[in-house]
């Protein structure tokens, strides 16, 4: 009989920027312990923040710096919607 590992799997966290003019860029990827800084400064900051465990795994593999890649263009704009729509923030104004 095989038994299952209680134990729960490390956190994983990734930052976005975004300057409304080139694709998002990775600012921060972190696991365990780094995973858990990166989320306490967001919620510091008042960033909003989404689980989509998949979506972390494939954007940690982007070195840091980088811009997305086009086939993770929707997943991200579907986060991006998602913190808009949150925050009340307009894409298309010009000072948000």
């Amino acid at each position: 009989m095989t038994t299952a590992d209680p134990s729960p799997a490390p956190t994983q966290a990734v930052a976005l920027q975004w300057d409304r003019r080139r694709a998002p860029r990775v600012t921060a990827v972190g696991e365990g312990q780094t995973a858990e800084e990166i989320i306490r400064i967001a919620e510091a900051e008042g960033i909003p923040l989404q689980s989509d465990p998949v979506l972390v795994a494939a954007l940690a593999q982007i070195p840091l710096g980088r811009e997305i890649p086009p086939n993770l263009y929707l997943a991200v704009a579907e986060v991006l919607t998602f913190v808009f729509l949150l925050e009340g923030i307009d894409p298309y104004a010009e000072n948000e």
